[in-house]
């Protein structure tokens, strides 16, 4: 069974249709990518996956479930995490509270518990606490755990926003341009820090990226969104090589 099936999926706004009759299946484990030109479609439909907008028409399956129009929250408990173009922290927690705030789903108590420090209180934040090291030490960042989020190094904080995307235990990681803002260094460490959490957390990955390298890198099928449609599907070298996506980058 594929972990994503997108059927016929789109959504207008008044008279402009974002994304229209979009399909896509992803199976378990695979690294895909969605490209295109500034303006394609591609957040909107990463936006369409995450909740954040309601589709129009079509269906989203989600390792059986259908999750078609469920709210952010849901899609987040069932089993889809995102990270953002613009690195969306709370900058002035610390490294590991941004992680503990992506466990929420799986660990919990009352306010009452809180308030007045009751023993499941200290419990639960103890083991909060370790699971939140053990993703930061996945990431080389355990020994920064207790600095401000926003004065990490701009590499760090996309490893950060990862592993806090994680802390949710998802079965399907959206990542919307990581490579964003980093230079050739920083991108091909990146490289190998999504491999290792493909392979690491048995992840799959459905990712937006402009930068070539990197898909050509790590995406092994690829996606083509051009005003909003699908212009090309297929392995990552021959939807490279088409000479429709070539156009749709570069002109005639």
């Amino acid at each position: 069974m594929a972990m994503l099936e997108i059927n016929n999926l789109g959504i207008s706004f008044g008279g402009l249709r974002a994304v229209d009759n979009f399909n896509l299946t992803i199976e378990k484990g695979q690294l895909y990518g969605l490209i295109g030109p500034n303006g394609a479609g591609k957040t909107t439909v990463f936006n369409l996956l995450t909740g954040v907008y309601k589709p129009s028409s079509g269906k989203v399956i989600l390792d059986g479930a259908d999750i078609t129009g469920k709210s952010t929250v849901e899609i987040n408990r069932i089993g889809v995490a995102r990270t953002f173009q613009n690195i969306r922290l709370f900058k002035a927690m610390t490294v590991l509270d941004n992680v503990k705030t992506g466990l929420h789903n799986h660990y919990t108590y009352s306010t009452f518990t809180g308030i007045f420090r009751l023993p499941k209180y200290f419990k639960t934040e103890k083991e909060m606490n370790e699971r939140a090291i053990e993703l930061l030490k996945v990431f080389d960042l355990d020994g920064e755990a207790e600095y401000l989020a926003g004065n990490l190094p701009y590499g760090k904080q996309r490893k950060l926003e990862i592993a806090r995307a994680l802390a949710t235990e998802p079965k399907l990681l959206l990542l919307d341009e990581p490579a964003a803002g980093m230079n050739p260094n920083e991108t091909q460490e990146l490289m190998g820090t999504i491999h290792f959490v493909r392979d690491h957390f048995d992840m799959t990955i459905l990712l937006i990226e402009h930068d070539m390298r990197l898909v050509a890198g790590i995406c092994e099928e690829l996606t083509v969104l051009n005003f909003g449609e699908i212009l090309c599907q297929g392995r990552t070298t021959q939807v490279l090589n088409d000479p429709r996506v070539i156009t749709a980058y570069l002109g005639e």
